[in-house]
């Protein structure tokens, strides 16, 4: 059934002219045998119209592509250097991913978006429904300054679209707020039915003006507008692809009336070419000069550098999974929501406990396949190849909040004496150790240690010679 819909809409030649008009410059990543299915080759390009159908005819379930724009795409690889990768690159699109989980809040969430970046100056922005129940926005290359504080704003990518997302997000939050609450008649007991989340998950408790408490909505908890996962390569969903799970396609939205849109217009026999997406020819050089300005000036620069720079020194070897806290256990056996600020979590604390790149790619992968809904493959290569390429040790969040948000906080006895998940497991390790000697390793563990040791001797000689 898949393959004889996505068939009869690839080989639509006005879809195919709008897929690869819309691929000029951008890496391309082709999903094939849907949903579950695999990545093909990367990097890959579409250059003809032609090409669209033969991927189709090999099961191709859907395309995406860069944020990126390059010079010659097929010139990257997978290990290419930082300096190869700012040579390649020539520019990059601000692709905001908006998804809250609910069709209608993603609606609204989108609408107040492009009115937030309307109202910044940037006439260029444009809009597309993901597929599913997300709205991607999009803001040319070609509205950016050519500098930002005497850099080229072409080698600022990743630094830049994340802090422009931190900057947004922030700016989204109370009018999302506001709007789901208008859209529910202030009913909270809707917004928990809707987002399945429970009410002390989505209602905080703050000092009002006139220093009483006041409860109110917290749409962070199912507001998602990637940060994180803005990375090298980074891939999005095309306009004109199919979405596996929906057979909708991704269509661009008319800019002016989000809120108008419904999915019956995605239906590949409704899908229509009048409203453009990422439109350069619109663009006004430098018209998202004070967005640039606003998010770089917002960024909590202190706090980020504190965090990014505290040194932290690796165990002598792996630590196994016997001494990982309550939370990281949790988040193992696989989750439901949260999976993708969960495997950014999981990767830094895997490295900071000394297991090898290899072992932690291999755990989550195995991690990925336990999940009632997979991450989707490009995104644990994404994050697992910014994790190979940042040497130092970024240690996981702190405990409390962020692990009570992802619902994986279970503390045990051990967890009043430390502050962070790596906290946990170096001091339960070193205590164990003395008392009982190392635990009964499994096979796999020999071997992820034996791994490490051989890592550690090969580094110490590259340094001696």
């Amino acid at each position: 059934m898949l393959l004889a819909k996505t068939l009869s809409y690839y080989k639509r030649k006005d879809v195919q002219r709008a897929m690869v008009e819309q691929a000029a410059n951008k890496e391309v990543a082709v999903l094939f045998g849907g949903f579950d299915g695999y990545f093909g080759k990367r990097p890959d390009i579409l250059m003809y119209p032609e090409d669209v159908m033969e991927f189709a005819k090999k099961k191709a379930s859907s395309f995406h592509c860069s944020e990126e724009l390059w010079s010659n795409p097929l010139s990257l690889r997978s290990e290419i250097k930082k300096q190869e990768m700012d040579e390649l690159r020539i520019g990059w699109d601000l692709i905001l991913d908006i998804d809250c989980h609910q069709f209608e809040y993603s609606r609204l969430a989108a609408y107040y978006l492009a009115q937030i970046l309307k109202d910044l100056g940037i006439s260029s922005v444009t809009c597309k429904f993901s597929g599913n129940k997300g709205f991607h926005l999009a803001v040319p290359f070609e509205a950016f300054p050519i500098h930002i504080n005497n850099i080229t704003t072409k080698s600022l990518f990743p630094e830049a679209p994340r802090k422009i997302a931190f900057y947004l997000k922030d700016k989204l939050k109370p009018l999302l707020k506001e709007g789901i609450m208008k859209l529910e008649d202030g009913d909270v007991s809707k917004i928990v039915s809707i987002t399945g989340l429970k009410y002390e998950d989505i209602v905080k408790k703050i000092k009002n003006d006139e220093g009483f408490d006041s409860m109110v909505l917290d749409v962070e908890k199912f507001l998602e507008i990637d940060t994180i996962l803005i990375a090298p390569r980074h891939l999005y969903r095309m306009p004109y692809s199919l979405h596996e799970k929906s057979l909708l396609a991704s269509v661009p939205v008319n800019i002016n009336n989000i809120l108008e849109f419904e999915k019956e217009m995605a239906k590949v026999e409704n899908v229509k070419f009048d409203v453009p997406f990422l439109d350069r020819t619109k663009a006004v050089r430098g018209e998202a000069q004070k967005l640039f300005i606003n998010s770089f000036d917002f960024y909590p620069k202190e706090e980020k550098s504190s965090r990014e720079n505290k040194e932290y020194v690796l165990p002598d070897e792996a630590i196994v999974e016997d001494y990982f806290p309550p939370c990281i256990k949790n988040m193992l056996l696989g989750l439901e929501d949260g999976k993708k600020r969960s495997l950014f979590t999981m990767i830094n604390f895997l490295k900071g406990s000394g297991w090898s790149m290899d072992a932690v790619e291999q755990k989550m992968y195995d991690w990925n396949k336990k999940n009632p809904e997979p991450l989707r493959e490009v995104v644990l290569k994404g994050q697992i190849y910014q994790a190979k390429k940042t040497k130092d040790v970024v240690p996981p969040h702190n405990c409390k909040s962020y692990y009570l948000d992802l619902r994986v906080c279970a503390p045990d006895s051990f967890c009043s004496k430390i502050k962070n998940p790596l906290q946990y497991s170096r001091l339960k390790f070193e205590m164990n150790s003395k008392k009982k000697g190392s635990p009964k390793l499994s096979d796999e563990q020999k071997e992820m240690r034996r791994k490490f040791r051989e890592k550690k001797k090969q580094e110490k000689s590259a340094l001696e010679d």
